[in-house]
Parts: C-alpha cells; sequence; structure tokens
C-alpha cells in the first residue's frame, strides 16, 4: 500500500506547508499550522481522484457560452420563511452549500427545525443530528407545535454513512446539525478538528454540487464570534448567513456574511417566541419603541441593510470626564469612526468635547456598517452635549467628510420614502439626495456642510 501523506495547513490563510512550523510565513499568525492527510498516489499516474472529481457538478469536457446557460431548471426553494429568503437573495438555490453560524442559545437549531418541519410537507428532506438524540429533537419539536410528519431524521456522525443514506434516498434538502460533529474515518484527528471540518465539509458540498441538492450546515462560532473551523471552509460554502442576539433579548438578526446568490449584509429580523423563531415584517416599527418622554441624545436615522431601509434610533450621552483621558465608547458602531466624528465636530463645528466622556448606543441591538449614520451620531452628540431635546419627527442620515462636507449615501429616495410612511415630518440629508419632490407632508432640508446641519437643528 502507497503511504499516505500529509500536510501542514494554517487555519488562518489556508496556506499548506510540508513540515510543522510555529509561524505561518504567508500571514504570520502563530500556533495556526494542523496536520491534514492527503490522498495517495501513484507515482506517474495522471489520473483524477474519483473522490474529487466533479467537484463543481458534473465535469464538463467543452467550453460552452455563458449566454446559453439554461436558468430554469434550477428554480429556487422557498424556505417558508420570508425573512429568511430575503437574506439568502430570494430562497433556496438547488445544489448550494449554507453555513448557518452563530453563538450558543442563538437559535440556529430551532430555526433550522421550523424550515425542515415545513418544508418536509411538500419536499423531501433529511435532518442529521450529530449532538442531539432523535428523542431530544422529537421533543424540542413538540414543544414548537411543528409538523413532524414527513421529515425524516437521522442520528449519525460518520460522513461515509451519511453520503450513503443521501444517496439512497436522494432528497431536496440536507441538513448537518452541526459540521463540527462530523468526521471521516479514514481521518486521524478528533471531530471538529482542522482536517475533519475542511475534508467533511469539501465531502458533503461535492455532493451536494453533483445532486442537486440543497445543503444547511449548522457551524458553531469563535468567543470573537467568527466561525469555527479552517478559512477555507468559508470559501468552500456558497452563502454564509450568522444569526445574531443577546441572551437577554427576543430578538434574533440575520445577517448575510457571504452569498453568491444575492446581497451580502442583508438582514432579517426574527422575534424568539414561545413556539420559536417568528419573522418580523416591519422591523423598523420595533426599533423605533422610544419613549413619550423627550430626552437629549436620542436621534433616529435611516440605514440600509442589504436591500431595504430600516430606522433605528441612536442615542448619545456625553458626561464631565475625571481622568485624563476621556473615555469614548460606541455600542453597534465603529470605535475608530466615532472619534474621528468628534475630531470633524471640534474643527468644523466648533464644539469642544477632548473633557467629556462619550458613550454611543445603536437601540435594538443593531450594528450599523455603513457611514450613512455619520450625520446622525454627530447630531446626537451636539444633542446631549447642549442638554437640548430633538424633535420627535425629525430624521437624519448622511456621510461626514474630514473637510467638514456633507457626502450624499446611496437610495437615498428609498431612505425618505421610509421615513415618511413612518410618520416622520422633517429630514435633514445631504444635498446630493435631495429629492425633487418631497413626500406629502415630509420637509427635507438639504445641507452641504456640518455646520448647515448644526443650524438646521
Amino acid at each position: 500500500m502507497a503511504k499516505a501523506k500529509s500536510a501542514f495547513v494554517c487555519t488562518e490563510c489556508g496556506s499548506e506547508f510540508r513540515k510543522w512550523q510555529g509561524q505561518c510565513s504567508s500571514c504570520q499568525e502563530w500556533n495556526t499550522l494542523s496536520e491534514v492527510r492527503l490522498s495517495s498516489a501513484r507515482p506517474g499516474t495522471a489520473t483524477v481522484s474519483a473522490g474529487r472529481s466533479g467537484y463543481a457538478g458534473a465535469l464538463s469536457r467543452e467550453v460552452v457560452d455563458l449566454g446559453g446557460v439554461d436558468l430554469s431548471d434550477v428554480p429556487r426553494l422557498s424556505s417558508t420563511f420570508d425573512e429568511f429568503d430575503r437574506v439568502l437573495g430570494g430562497g433556496l438555490v438547488p445544489g448550494s452549500a449554507v453555513l448557518l453560524g452563530g453563538h450558543p442559545g442563538a437559535g440556529k437549531s430551532t430555526l433550522l427545525l421550523q424550515v425542515a418541519c415545513k418544508l418536509a410537507q411538500q419536499r423531501t428532506v433529511i435532518y442529521v443530528t450529530g449532538e442531539e438524540s432523535l428523542s431530544q429533537v422529537a421533543m424540542r419539536a413538540h414543544r414548537l407545535q411543528l409538523p413532524t410528519q414527513g421529515l425524516k431524521m437521522l442520528a449519525e456522525t460518520s460522513i461515509e454513512t451519511i453520503l450513503a443514506v443521501a444517496e439512497r434516498e436522494r432528497p431536496e434538502v440536507l441538513i448537518i446539525d452541526s459540521i463540527q460533529t462530523t468526521h471521516l474515518d479514514d481521518i486521524a484527528s478528533a471531530p471538529g478538528g482542522v482536517a475533519q471540518v475542511r475534508e467533511s465539509a469539501a465531502a458533503l458540498t461535492r455532493f451536494a454540487k453533483q445532486s442537486n441538492t440543497v445543503l444547511l450546515l449548522v457551524g458553531h462560532v469563535t468567543k470573537d464570534g467568527a466561525l469555527a473551523g479552517p478559512k477555507v471552509l468559508e470559501h468552500m460554502i456558497d452563502a454564509s448567513l450568522l444569526l445574531e442576539g443577546d441572551a437577554d433579548s427576543r430578538f434574533r438578526t440575520l445577517r448575510g456574511q457571504k452569498n453568491r446568490f444575492g446581497a451580502v449584509n442583508e438582514l432579517g429580523v426574527f422575534a424568539m417566541l414561545e413556539h420559536g423563531l417568528k419573522e418580523v415584517k416591519n422591523p423598523s416599527a420595533i426599533f423605533l419603541s422610544r419613549s413619550d418622554e423627550q430626552a437629549p441624545g436620542s436621534l433616529v436615522m435611516v440605514v440600509w441593510e442589504g436591500t431595504r431601509p430600516l430606522l433605528v434610533e441612536v442615542q448619545a450621552l456625553l458626561d464631565d470626564s475625571p481622568l485624563g483621558n476621556p473615555r469614548r465608547v460606541a455600542v453597534g458602531l465603529d470605535h475608530n469612526r466615532l472619534a474621528m466624528l468628534l475630531a470633524v465636530l471640534h474643527r468644523h463645528g466648533g464644539l469642544f468635547t477632548g473633557d467629556q466622556d462619550v458613550f454611543l448606543n445603536v437601540v435594538g441591538g443593531v450594528k450599523v456598517l455603513e457611514t450613512s449614520a455619520d450625520l446622525a451620531v454627530l447630531l446626537a452628540v451636539v444633542s446631549s452635549l447642549q442638554s437640548r431635546p430633538l424633535p420627535r419627527e425629525l430624521v437624519v442620515f448622511g456621510e461626514v467628510g474630514l473637510s467638514g462636507e456633507i457626502r450624499p449615501v446611496p437610495s437615498g429616495q428609498e431612505r425618505i420614502v421610509e421615513a415618511a410612511k413612518h410618520g416622520f415630518t422633517r429630514a435633514i440629508v445631504p444635498s446630493g439626495n435631495a429629492p425633487r419632490k418631497s413626500p406629502p407632508g415630509m420637509e427635507v432640508v438639504a445641507v452641504d456642510k456640518l455646520a448647515d446641519a448644526l443650524e438646521a437643528l
């Protein structure tokens, strides 16, 4: 028998080395090399391994014109959740591999069990559980009052057994809970290791591509919130979704981090109730549940999440600092961008905050990743600094440059229309986003400089 070869793979960048070393010479990270066994081949042979052939589907020996590819035979499947379909880009794509990650208790298994039970009423679905027994899954389905008839269950962690059952049953949807519990028999490392996760995901993805099966994988996350496992795992799959939510919060947000079939950073909102996760059709109404009493530092902004606008409240609190180095705390926003905006406010707005502790919070646990929140953040800081409440019917968005200019942001017209739908009557927006005709009952104030926005207050 040919001796099995091995290589050492970096879990951060995926680089391969012949020998183990303490530091990866590619990404300069320490203690990230793990051993991976390679399939052996006879010297001088040029044949392709049967297990690796046709990884992206059926092999094609000839080139084809892209315009002639028929898309009518790959219709999307609805997951039975509109918010889930929105994050996926319109539904589940046959032959795709989707990785769903999240912290323990976020609701990953609950969401996929709800999807599986509802899909099983119309399609062939196999739910493979490696962390719970069949009786435990049945108890959870009974507690959630889900239809259990028709859903095929399998309690197994061996990839060879899972693929053999899938070959026999030919499901339309295959769910693996979770990828960290599966293993291949010819790899010596323990389940959850770099080699096991990498090769197990590759085998499952290969089967999904070749059989046109929707593959849904549950993945664990590290303490930093990143998906656990080798970095190449995120390159093999087609979509990477992250289910977020605090343990004391009833709301969960599903965000797309990678999607080959839709927009990234798309956001879906769910509410965790007694009978499982329920989708929230109008998330802006939830994040706008404000107090009846007007308070300084509170302001509503319009951010763009994926393909839709979202109204969220930003709160700022400034207080005299007893420290020589005042604190800058931002929850839901970039800490470094907050420091930059405070410098712009001092230079071009004439307001000094160097002796103040600045605390910033986006209500509802939403993480704002775009720059359209700049102007709202600064106006909320000014409101708290001057102890002057802002009008409740005011909404703000716009990017602030280092020279104090207010830059336009994408989809400005849609943001204004969304604010008008929720009863806001006044908006401060960049001049580049000023509409030709304002919505009925909405006063739009267009500004070019930070000084103009401060005067408009």
